[in-house]
């Protein structure tokens, strides 16, 4: 059996892609002579594959590119001319797809306008460099459409049924749970004074939406109503997104009515009065019917396509020249039941994994090899154990095996609950995932000279016009935006979020001294909306403490299940075997002879 994982899918496409991108990447056979092509190397029902098709391919594939040796060589060979073989009987099945002749200018069009080849001599020396004439390459970008349109073909024709789609949604309820919202009117003004003093005003009984109408810089003609369109003045339900972040901590801390600030963000002081309250739902089915019966439709798609996939490569009839440079070798790893596993599947998300490319290439493959692999593996192994089970079930689950196999697991957790005593437990032991890291909004302004940056410093502390400021002494400005701990360069970061004491202020901010860089330049910080490290309180983080609770049960009971699968389930994991007799074998250091013995002393 050759099984395709949904990660196979999503890279076939990201293959096909890549070849549109650059247009250069010869992914299929062109249309030169077979004396320019080298010697067939392999056929796929028939159809050669030629040695130069095989080097081009190869040469943009970063795991060659650290020229791996032994056993390493192999699986890179087999996990290369893999994708060879599934993608040749592809292009012959899609061989039959109709193609417009229109279809194929606009492509070659978009290269051309992506590459900056508009002018005829450029596009021509384009083509003389990636070895293709015009014709040759519409013959491919041909090709290259048939196949996306017969993927869609298959993808667009299945089906779910009313009842898969009413499953699918029992199964991903949390998918569809709506955010937390507020109905609120907020005033925002440019001073800290005006800010306080609408407060008090508030608070001492006067309308909230007057003073909107009459203060605020943002919204004044909707009376400070948020979510309200053009002309309404009553506020409609409004997720976080539509605050500063400091305000919208502050807003949903409240989870009710009232009133909160005056808060500063970007610069402006920010007043809320929150109306109500609405907490997070999972929707029901038929209000989001046609959003779920779309990602029913994509799951039973991925089934299709993976199916079509795999029969696919089933089917293939390969056969690999005499003496061939490649080592293909797609021995069967493991079986679970009576599925096998082929170690072609599991090279994908080993291989498929930009960092174990990153690994080769440093020299690291044998660490790939022995660490990813039967990790990979053991997740296979589970994957086919889940799938049998949901198939055993009689339950109508839908999608790609991985798909079935994270639903299931869905199914059989979803009932978890978590009481308060056990949050407040949790919120207590793990202080970490309720600790908002320190912030501050920053801008760097560099100078080549001491003098010009000291100039500017002075000036900062008495204007606001930053760019008038940078500009008459010859500095350039980077707003690094609002940044977090680690994210500026090391000396800056110290400068931002180590040092105690504030900076003098001026009405750009706190202003840094002059702080001199390791390339000889000079640099002066504006710091904004420092924020400090908080530890959010209990009352606002309780439910947030509950799902992490829920979501730990749901991961031990997983486990727990996985484990009880593979115990009443037949698996034989041949993959440590299988290795060994891949790798080649070890030269043995020739024996030393042995010394001469001294002749005895008479």
């Amino acid at each position: 059996m050759f099984g395709l994982s949904k990660r196979f899918i999503t890279f076939l496409f990201g293959f096909l892609a890549l070849a549109f991108a650059v247009g250069a990447i010869l992914l299929f056979t062109p249309q030169a002579g077979q004396q320019a092509r080298g010697q067939p190397i392999l056929w796929v029902n028939g159809q050669a594959v030629h040695e130069l098709d095989l080097l081009r391919l190869q040469g943009g594939d970063p795991l060659y590119a650290a020229s791996p040796q032994g056993l390493l060589r192999t699986l890179v060979d087999t996990h290369f001319l893999e994708q060879v073989i599934l993608t040749e009987a592809l292009k012959q099945d899609a061989a039959r797809v109709r193609v417009g002749g229109a279809e194929v200018r606009r492509e070659v069009d978009r290269i051309r306008e992506q590459f900056g080849l508009r002018e005829k001599r450029a596009y021509e020396m384009f083509l003389n460099q990636i070895g293709f004439t015009d014709a040759q390459l519409r013959a491919e970008i041909r090709h290259q459409l048939q196949i996306q349109k017969r993927l869609e073909q298959i993808r667009s024709a299945a089906r779910p049924t009313p009842e898969e789609v009413r499953f699918y949604y029992e199964v991903h309820r949390e998918d569809y749970r709506t955010e937390p919202r507020v109905r609120a009117r907020q005033i925002v003004v440019d001073e800290r004074g005006l800010a306080e003093e609408l407060l008090a005003r508030a608070r001492a009984g006067e309308d909230f939406a007057l003073l909107a109408r009459e203060h605020s810089r943002v919204g004044a003609e909707g009376d400070g109503a948020l979510g309200a369109g053009p002309g309404e003045r009553e506020p409609r339900p409004v997720s976080r997104v539509v605050f500063p972040e400091p305000v919208a901590q502050a807003v949903f801390a409240l989870r009710g009515p009232g009133l909160v600030g005056p808060l500063e963000a970007g610069g402006r002081f920010y007043l809320v009065r929150v109306e109500e309250y609405l907490p997070p739902r999972v929707s029901d089915f038929e209000e989001i019917r046609e959003r779920v019966e779309r990602d029913a439709q994509a799951a039973k798609g991925d089934a299709a396509l993976e199916a079509y996939l795999e029969e696919l490569r089933q089917r293939a009839q390969v056969r690999f020249a005499e003496g061939s440079p490649y080592a293909y070798q797609n021995p069967t790893v493991a079986r679970v039941g009576e599925r096998e596993i082929r170690l072609t599947q599991v090279l994908q998300p080993v291989f498929g994994n930009p960092q174990t490319a990153l690994l080769i290439q440093q020299g690291l493959g044998e660490l790939a090899v022995q660490f990813f692999l039967p990790q990979a593996l053991e997740d296979l192994i589970e994957r086919e154990l889940l799938v049998e089970a949901a198939r055993a079930s009689g339950l109508p689950f839908i999608g790609s095996r991985d798909e079935i196999a994270e639903a299931y697991l869905l199914y059989r957790t979803q009932d978890l609950t978590a009481t308060e005593e056990e949050a407040r437990r949790f919120y207590a032991e793990n202080p970490a995932f309720f600790t908002v890291p320190a912030s501050a909004e920053v801008v760097g302004v560099s100078f080549r000279e001491e003098a010009k940056a000291r100039a500017f410093r002075e000036g900062a502390l008495r204007s606001r016009d930053l760019q008038g400021l940078a500009r008459a002494q010859e500095g350039t400005a980077t707003e690094y935006g609002t940044v977090r701990p680690g994210q500026l360069p090391v000396i800056l970061d110290q400068l931002v979020f180590r040092v105690r004491e504030a900076f003098p202020e001026g009405p750009l901010g706190e202003v840094t001294e002059v702080l001199k860089l390791e390339d000889g330049t000079y640099m002066v910080l504006l710091i904004r909306n420092r924020q400090p490290e908080l530890v959010r309180p209990l009352g606002e983080s309780l439910e947030e403490a509950k799902e992490l609770v829920v979501a730990r049960k749901r991961q031990e009971k997983a486990e727990a299940l996985i484990r009880e699968l593979r115990e009443g389930a037949e698996v034989e994991n041949r993959l440590g075997q299988v290795l060994a007799e891949l790798a080649p074998p070890r030269e043995e250091a020739p024996e030393e002879a042995p010394a001469e013995e001294a002749p005895a002393t008479p």
